[in-house]
């Protein structure tokens, strides 16, 4: 009869037990956004310029065509500084997270001591023994904090990922930004000919009878500022050169070889839906993982506030050599369990709690400053871009009318019927319309660089694991975390 009283009391003691050990699972995507994004109210389609709202798709730097730019970002990927800071954080979360989840297994511990008639410490005794202790986890502390170092973990995951975007991105622009500045040093130099010949034309026309010293004068002192200016923008591709030099981890000796015009613009890139960035960017996913790492701290922390039982054995064999030991059995086991109940403690644990509360509310608070930060940079760039195509467009036309309107005041002022001031001033009109133009160029290059970052697009096939670019690149060894796994029960 007893038997039969035993066995169910002794299963439902096992279910209380089992319950009280379950997880809670941190807050889900749409209950973070709730509270993050409280006043935030996405549209249904981008509204900075018109987009196809097909899937976002990856590998958008093989859209430029240029093999030595790609060699570029896989350089960058295997030596850039921040990408290395990025790596060492990976690895030192990737230690925490073990060093969180240590606990949840037994310690087993060997100690031996020797202590004969020669022994330092005199007291004669040597033995060995061997302890083992293990916390049962009946309140999940151990659980909870092994889950947030796993988060803290797939957190450093997605920001390395988004480092090696953003670096990628970075190199991108900095090569467009020292085309552009090879480029703009050839339109000076052509507008150093051009004045080179006004010069020529204005003693010419002096030595015939048909000028004056002010004609020559003016003529070189352009052609001067106009010298000074090309040499500050060979100074400037010099500069533009070693910035992308840094960036692949090279010596800044400005001698990397860049192509000598702007690519293509790519054809137009799919957008998308506003509500697909939040599952999208890494650095947003980065922010999600935190969120879940906060709130099972949060966990940790209140389960802490509850009594600790540990099971403990040993086996010892001690002996002696200066006297008889009163029990002579060797080696001897034990068996135990220790009970540690927190009675009072000044309220550190009950601090400690609303420390962590806290945490959770910054959490939610970032993740809410990084999301309203992607959407303005992907409107920004889409803006920005539209911009840009419609300013080419107005810069090309104003480029054809001051060429031309430079070539009628050469004419005139070959033939007598107008003077060397228009020329040299059209010259600086047309100087000013070349540069313009390939300033807006560039930016539309610059933009959409920025609106594939913005919008977590990789510049490598998505498939391709995150290490794979190159053999020297240590970050994210794992799949990059997605945001929607972080409300999985475990």
């Amino acid at each position: 009869m007893v038997m039969r009283l035993i066995a169910p009391t002794a299963a439902l003691s096992l279910a209380a037990l089992l319950a009280a050990c379950a997880l809670q699972a941190p807050p889900k995507p749409d209950e973070i956004r709730a509270q993050a994004l409280a006043n935030f109210r996405a549209t249904g389609n981008w509204t900075g310029a018109p987009v196809p709202p097909d899937a976002i798709r990856d590998d958008w730097l093989a859209e430029f065509h240029d093999p030595r730019l790609d060699a570029l970002v896989r350089e960058a990927l295997s030596y850039n500084a921040d990408l290395q800071v990025a790596a060492a954080r990976v690895e030192q979360a990737a230690a925490y997270a073990k060093l969180a989840g240590a606990q949840i297994y037994p310690a087993v511990n060997l100690l031996a001591h020797g202590g004969g008639k020669m022994g330092g410490d005199g007291s004669g005794l040597s033995g060995v023994g061997l302890f083992a202790s293990w916390e049962l986890d009946l309140w999940g502390r151990v659980r909870y904090q092994r889950a947030a170092g796993e988060q803290q973990y797939a957190a450093a995951l997605a920001d390395a990922e988004y480092a090696r975007q953003s670096i990628a991105a970075t190199v991108a622009k900095s090569w467009m930004l020292a085309v552009q500045a090879g480029m703009a040093l050839g339109i000076a130099n052509d507008i150093v000919g051009s004045n080179e010949r006004s010069v020529g034309l204005a003693g010419d026309r002096l030595r015939v009878g048909r000028g004056d010293e002010y004609d020559v004068s003016l003529s070189q002192a352009n052609l001067d500022t106009t010298r000074d200016a090309a040499r500050q923008l060979a100074l400037g591709r010099q500069q533009a050169l070693r910035a992308l030099e840094t960036l692949v981890g090279r010596y800044p000796a400005a001698a990397v070889e860049v192509a000598a015009a702007l690519p293509a613009v790519p054809g137009p890139t799919p957008a998308g839906v506003p509500a697909e960035l939040l599952e999208r960017r890494p650095d947003i996913v980065a922010a999600e993982r935190r969120i879940a790492a906060a709130f099972n701290n949060v966990g940790e922390a209140k389960a802490a506030r509850l009594p600790k039982i540990a099971l403990t054995a040993s086996v010892t064999s001690v002996s002696s050599s200066l006297f008889v030991l009163q029990n002579h059995n060797n080696p001897v086991a034990s068996l135990g369990a220790n009970l540690v109940a927190p009675i009072f403690n000044g309220y550190a644990l009950e601090a400690q709690v609303d420390i962590r509360n806290a945490e959770q509310k910054l959490a939610i608070a970032e993740y809410g400053k990084v999301a309203q930060r992607a959407f303005g940079e992907v409107e920004a760039a889409l803006s920005a871009a539209l911009t840009a195509d419609e300013r080419e467009a107005i810069l090309a036309r104003s480029v054809a009318s001051n060429a031309r309107t430079l070539e009628l005041a050469n004419v005139r002022y070959s033939v007598g019927s107008g003077d060397l001031r228009a020329v040299l001033q059209q010259n600086v009109a047309l100087f000013g319309a070349r540069t313009a133009l390939l300033q807006a160029q560039t930016d539309r290059l610059v933009q959409r660089i920025n609106l594939y970052l913005a919008l977590g697009g990789s510049f490598e096939p998505r498939a391709t694991p995150a290490a794979a670019i190159d053999d020297g690149a240590t970050l994210a060894q794992a799949p990059m975390p997605r945001a929607a796994d972080s409300n999985e029960a475990r």
